[in-house]
Formats: C-alpha cells, structure tokens, sequence
C-alpha cells in the first residue's frame, strides 16, 4: 500500500514539474492587401432557415476582424509535439444550425470521436470531401442522433450539404491536440508546451500555408505571428 502512495506521489510531483516547465506559443494572423468581398447567401428556398437569419449571413471562406485581423486560421504543432498517440475522450461537434456550419472550421485530433448534429427543422446531407481518408455521404433528418465518425489520418478536409449548397465547413484532422484558430483579433495560443523545439505552421482554406520555427525553453511565452497576402478580388 506505501508503496502505491509513493508511486501516485512521485506521479503527482512529475505532472506538477511538467506543467510548472509548460511554455506557451501565442500570436496574431494578419493579411496584407484587400480580402474578396464575402457574398450574401440566399436562403429564400429554406424558409425556416432563411428567417434566423436578418440580415442575411455571408459566406465564410475569408473572416477578417479589426486592425487586418485573419480568422479562422488553423494554428497547430506541426512537428516537435509528440502527442500523436494521445487522443482526447472527448468529441469534437459539427452542428448544422440555421443552415449554416457551426463552426465553420472544426479542429479535431486523429481517431478523435466527432459528432455531427442538426438543429435545424428539415433534413441535411453531410459531405465531406476527404482524399486521404475515406470519404462519406450521409442524410441526417431533423430530430435523428448525431452522426458519429472518425479520421484516423490527417488531412485539411472541406465539407459541403448536398441539399444546400451554400453550406461549406472543414474538418482539420491533424495528429496533435495542440492547436487553436485564430479568432476576434485574429489570437491565437498554444498553452502547455514542455521545453522543446517546434514547427508552428498557420493553414488558410483561401490563402494557403506559412510555417515558423520557436523553441520553447521553459514556462515563458514566445510570440509568433503570421501575415497572409489576400488575394485580389
């Protein structure tokens, strides 16, 4: 039994000293140039959707925020982390509300559970379009369980309804659980890293990819930021 206790403390003091040495790696996306201006989506052929919406929502494929601020940028460890055998219990959601993908980009770990739910009052069909992993289309009727899935290998994948078109999503599965997408001001924040060097690599559905090297050394806060170029209208 003492040696149980003493087993469980040591436990305690290694998981005290790991998070006491945990770094964090923070920043801002930008972009440099004029973004494409964002359409009006027309829902009048989906009443029921078309009413949560006044005034009419816009597409999503470029969200930009104050002071040249990028959002939804998927800021992850692309190397150095080391994690990809550490899978979250818990799910990721999807949720089909309005007519609409909430979010419209959904970060998610390998082999992690993601559930895909509809709020909505008539039928959706999810689509992802995945290239690596196996691909799948299916109907979910209002008031029907959530539609359970995995992806047990990493790739940036789009999504789309096959009943409306305008609704557009992706799923980025990647092999680590460190990530964030930048969001309001165009934050992001990597928390818990212990000592080590990283590759932080920023992905854009529109305006593509940057990466940056940082070497965290202890329980500081390094700051990285990325600048994206728009593309012309």
């Amino acid at each position: 039994m003492r040696t149980k206790q003493m087993l469980v403390a040591l436990l305690g003091l290694l998981l005290c000293s790991s998070l006491m040495f945990a770094g964090t790696v923070s920043g801002k996306v930008t972009y440099t140039g004029t973004p494409a201006h964002q359409k009006p989506i027309d829902m009048s052929k989906e009443p029921s959707c078309a009413k949560q919406h006044n005034p009419p929502i816009t597409t999503e494929s470029v969200v930009t925020g104050p002071n040249n601020a990028l959002n939804n940028v998927v800021v992850y460890i692309s190397a150095g982390a080391n994690d990809e055998g550490q899978v979250p219990s818990q799910a990721v959601t999807f949720e089909q509300k309005g007519c609409q993908y909430v979010p419209h980009v959904l970060a998610m770990h390998t082999n992690q559970e993601l559930k895909v739910v509809n709020s909505d009052q008539t039928s959706h069909n999810i689509h992802p379009l995945a290239k690596v992993n196996r691909e799948w289309n299916k109907s979910q009727p209002p008031g029907t369980p959530p539609i359970t899935e995995k992806y047990d290998k990493p790739e940036f994948i789009s999504v789309k309804c096959n009943v409306h078109p305008w609704m557009h999503g992706i799923f980025a599965v990647l092999n680590t659980s460190h990530y964030d997408i930048s969001k309001g001001g165009g934050d992001f924040k990597l928390p818990n890293l212990p000592p080590g060097k990283y590759t932080i690599t920023a992905w854009h559905e529109d305006y593509g990819t940057q990466t940056a090297d940082v070497t965290v050394t202890g329980n500081e806060t390094k700051d990285v930021n990325f600048t994206f170029k728009a593309k012309a209208y």
